[in-house]
């Protein structure tokens, strides 16, 4: 197997993350196998051939249930809304494609696990999509916790701060509708601090959380790509149904104690995705906002000496990045995907399943409602409650 035949199910932010690290991962991974972008799907024709032409798709389709009979695609890329995640995924996998989905897996838990069910069924290949696992900072820091190098770990603390809705007339767009995207800051911020303690820590035992929606009514959007839209402060208002922030603790099942916290409405911060592992050996932090940073601490450095020191994930000793550029030459965003694909990509070569795939999609949900039930019913929830 030489390429991979991808047909993808999106055009917008999601799409052309996608579609960026489809083309750059045969010039920085050689040895790789080809992702070959025959077809982008989406409903608006205009929208779409735009997208297919700046993005570098083959062909196009306005109908993903053409897209997934076609004979020429391998894999269907879902990153389309989160509804439309579950009724995609179930058909590509009937249709023996193999899948690479955006996060979250599913608006439930239960759909979640039916894809899942029926990728497994199909023997086909599956991934979803948690990026900032391969920040090779991240990488850094599964490294040094497996190795022991900070001993036990007790404190696992972790944000996602962002503030592009925190403006009352910011139009309601597609995120702040419970029936499309499932949930709001929890699901689409917390969901990725949940994989990253599971992927660093592990397991999750049980939680306890809050939420609130701050802004109860919005403009409907006349237009939206992305977290930007159009709208009028003074056009028709919609119900936002879903939260602005959501905050819990959890225990995990090695014992260690977690804090996540959530929320679109932290004035100043952009994209602070951030995390801090504390262990009897040491600590180690890290800052998306600084991503090619990792700052360690060990406890059995010199007294006169001891303090957080900013490691430069950039050298070739460092994960992936020997493709990339001279130590000290910084990546991005971007290069997240990069590595994503090269993951799912490598899964093939070695025929094997990806990581991660649909069964840490599932983990990660059956985390999200058992927060949301807590919240409901203002008590800690044991994940074992949602087997």
């Amino acid at each position: 197997m030489d390429k991979i035949r991808v047909g993808m199910v999106g055009y917008k932010f999601m799409g052309k993350a996608h579609s960026n690290a489809y083309r750059a991962l045969p010039m920085f991974f050689p040895d790789s196998i080809k992702p070959e972008m025959k077809a982008i799907c989406g409903r608006d024709p205009e929208g779409l051939e735009k997208a297919r032409v700046q993005f570098g798709w083959e062909s196009s389709e306005t109908d993903w249930k053409k897209l997934v009979a076609r004979d020429d695609i391998d894999l269907i890329d879902i990153n389309a809304p989160s509804d439309a995640h579950k009724e995609i995924a179930l058909a590509a996998a009937a249709a023996g494609k193999h899948l690479f989905c955006e996060k979250p897996l599913a608006l439930t838990l239960k759909d979640s696990r039916e894809m899942l069910e029926a990728a497994e069924k199909a023997g086909v290949k599956h991934m979803v999509g948690f990026n900032y696992r391969f920040a090779p900072a991240v990488q850094l820091a599964k490294k040094l916790v497996e190795d022991g190098r900070i001993g036990k770990v007790y404190h696992f603390r972790s944000v996602f701060l962002q503030d592009w809705i925190i403006d009352p007339n910011f139009p309601l767009v597609w995120r702040l509708q419970k029936e499309i995207a499932g949930s709001g800051s929890h699901g689409d911020l917390g969901a990725h601090l949940i994989d990253m303690a599971r992927f660093l820590v592990g397991e999750f035992n049980e939680v306890m959380g809050m939420s609130e929606t701050f802004i109860k009514e919005r403009p409907i959007a006349s237009a939206m790509t992305g977290l930007s839209a159009k709208g009028s402060a003074d056009a028709p208002r919609g119900e936002v149904t879903v939260d602005d922030a959501t905050l819990f603790m959890t225990r995990f099942e090695n014992g260690a104690l977690g804090s996540f916290e959530a929320t679109r409405f932290a004035a100043g911060h952009r994209c602070t995705n951030s995390f801090e592992i504390n262990g009897s050996k040491g600590s180690i932090k890290f800052d998306f906002e600084r991503m090619n940073e990792l700052q360690v601490y060990f406890t059995d450095d010199a007294e006169d000496v001891q303090g957080f020191r900013r490691v430069l994930a950039t050298d070739p000793a460092h994960a992936y990045m020997d493709a990339w550029w001279p130590a000290g030459h910084t990546i991005g965003y971007e290069h997240t995907f990069t590595h994503e694909i090269h993951e799912l990509m490598q899964a093939f070569a070695e025929d094997r399943q990806p990581v991660p795939n649909f069964v840490d999609g599932v983990k990660c949900q059956e985390v999200l409602e058992a927060v949301e039930r807590s919240i409901e019913e203002r008590r800690w929830v044991s994940i074992n409650e949602l087997a």
